[in-house]
């Protein structure tokens, strides 16, 4: 017993354990504090700001003036579809390919492209992709490890090569979702901030473990590399949340996205969550969210909980008994999938969510970690 305490947000339901997490006096997590804040923000200020930089880098000739990384899913879509249509950007659309794309993200793909936009479809050498995503498994406990590297260097790269100088992703999750605030008054970041963050400074860690295996060529990890400063400072590229510039609201992206994207939905429930139209691009994001409730005693659930609570369309008690119907759910349907892509046994599987399973929090019970808390109820480890 180490004596620390663990509790959760009194406003919504984020954790202590959550990585770079803070409360004020009253229990309130930083993504709550968040919340308020940005009633009090001057927007005005920020759309000045967005106007400016929207100014500086717009195209007078016709070529792409800024890039977007999309899935197909909604934020992404929400973007591209505020930059060209509200203000007459030229973007162009980049998605990185994932392993174990799902049909529906498929589908969704597919359909914000026939929209109405220029897209680039990137498929990065799936050997390398696979190898990564699997040391990423291993080594940092985060399944799709290789895709979340190539969703920033493969789309810096292509902006490199295309010569276009501002890249807009979606919300700065640290800001929004409760972790570092570092730059919730920054309007641009770089790549050490990706690194530190995004990355949670594993990039070099899993570079090492693939370079030792003898059998992939630098050239081959061409799609996965970060440019040096130097190469970023000639580019005169420029990185940006475009949740620094208005009050992010997911379910707003989701009605844009559904109305004028072509977004559809699943059909049939999801085994971590109670909502049915986000992160439905890969099969590997459930194993992603499973991991980060045995690290963290938080899943997928909680995360989308807390977004409802923050934006006023659920009660914390609705939120509690959703967080106790969902969370705890071991991807049963999955696993031989997981298992033949990772080319593992399930003694193997089963290690790797051994060894990030925080054992303050859970014991294993039949095979399968359970928790020891009770999920809203403050205890001490």
């Amino acid at each position: 017993m180490s004596g620390k305490k663990i509790t959760w947000c009194k406003n919504c339901l984020n954790m202590s354990t959550r990585p770079r997490i803070t409360f004020d006096e009253r229990g309130w997590c930083n993504a709550c504090q968040w919340m308020e804040e940005k009633k009090q923000i001057d927007w005005s200020h920020r759309q000045k700001q967005l106007d400016e930089l929207i100014t500086k880098y717009k195209s007078t000739n016709g070529n792409f003036d800024c890039i977007v990384p999309v899935s197909g899913g909604k934020d992404g879509s929400y973007v591209a579809y505020m930059l060209k249509h509200k203000y007459g950007m030229n973007p162009l659309a980049v998605t990185v390919r994932p392993a174990l794309s799902l049909p529906i993200g498929d589908q969704n793909l597919f359909n914000f492209i026939q929209s109405g936009y220029d897209h680039i479809h990137i498929s990065p050498n799936p050997v390398v992709l696979d190898r990564l995503n699997k040391y990423g498994f291993i080594e940092k406990g985060f399944p799709y490890y290789g895709w979340l590297i190539a969703i920033m260097t493969a789309c810096i790269k292509t902006a490199a090569n295309f010569k276009i100088p501002l890249m807009f992703y979606g919300e700065d999750g640290e800001v929004e979702y409760g972790g570092s605030t570092e730059s919730k008054n920054n309007p641009l970041y770089d790549i050490e901030y990706m690194k530190k963050i995004y990355l949670e400074g594993g990039h070099q860690i899993v570079f090492d473990r693939i370079r030792a295996d003898g059998d992939i060529s630098e050239a081959d990890l061409a799609f996965f590399k970060f440019p040096t400063d130097e190469e970023v400072s000639k580019i005169g590229l420029s990185f940006t949340h475009w949740s620094y510039f208005e009050a992010w609201d997911s379910y707003r992206n989701y009605v844009v996205a559904k109305e004028h994207c072509g977004l559809i939905e699943k059909e049939e429930g999801s085994l971590d969550t109670f909502t049915n139209f986000s992160q439905n691009d890969q099969a590997l994001y459930t194993l992603h969210a499973y991991l980060m409730y045995l690290k963290f005693g938080f899943g997928r659930a909680t995360q989308d909980a807390g977004i409802e609570i923050r934006r006023g369309s659920m009660t914390r008690d609705q939120a509690l008994n959703l967080v106790k119907m969902y969370d705890n759910a071991y991807p049963h349907d999955l696993i031989n999938v997981f298992l033949e892509y990772y080319k593992m046994t399930k003694e193997e599987f089963d290690t790797v969510l051994d060894k990030y399973a925080n054992k303050d929090l859970f014991e294993k019970i039949d095979g399968i970690w359970s928790p020891k808390f009770t999920p809203g109820e403050d205890f001490t480890i």
